[in-house]
């Protein structure tokens, strides 16, 4: 279910979640945790997100850049994955591979730095850049910004 990603979207707290629906905060974790809600918690939570009840029983979320949750994200965001991917629908899985290529060649040309100054100051960048993609995961997930469905 993506009720957590709907909910991170919009920038709400489980607490804040469940007193706009109605609902209790437990019933929010639960439903979160992957226990199924009833019809009504449904229509309670799809009232308050703005979707209807078919997308909140959805396994995957995309987001659609007309959408709501594409709009409230702060523009930095916005402009931080499109530049860094030079594409309107960025991936998780891009940027985990991404990643994992500048973390390995920088440790290679770290490794390669006892022989070369050049490939030791080419290995700190590229790990600066696998940290800061680290940070641009982060952002992905914290914000709900993939257009892919996250690695559990």
């Amino acid at each position: 279910m993506i009720l957590k990603q709907l909910r991170l979207s919009r920038l709400l707290s489980q607490e804040q979640l469940a007193q706009m629906s109605g609902l209790n905060v437990r019933t929010i974790q639960r439903i979160e945790s992957g226990h199924k809600p009833s019809t009504e918690t449904l229509k309670c939570l799809a009232a308050v997100l703005e979707v209807d009840v078919m997308t909140l029983t959805q396994e995957h979320f995309r987001m659609d850049k007309q959408s709501f949750s594409w709009k409230q994200l702060p523009l930095g965001v916005k402009w931080l994955f499109m530049l860094n991917f030079f594409s309107l629908k960025p991936s998780r899985a891009a940027a985990c591979r991404v990643e994992m290529m500048s973390h390995l060649f920088g440790f290679g040309f770290c490794l390669l730095g006892f022989w070369s100054e050049a490939a030791l100051a080419g290995g700190l960048l590229l790990l600066l850049n696998g940290y800061l993609f680290r940070l641009h995961l982060w952002l992905g997930d914290h914000y709900g910004a993939w257009y892919s469905a996250p690695d559990v």
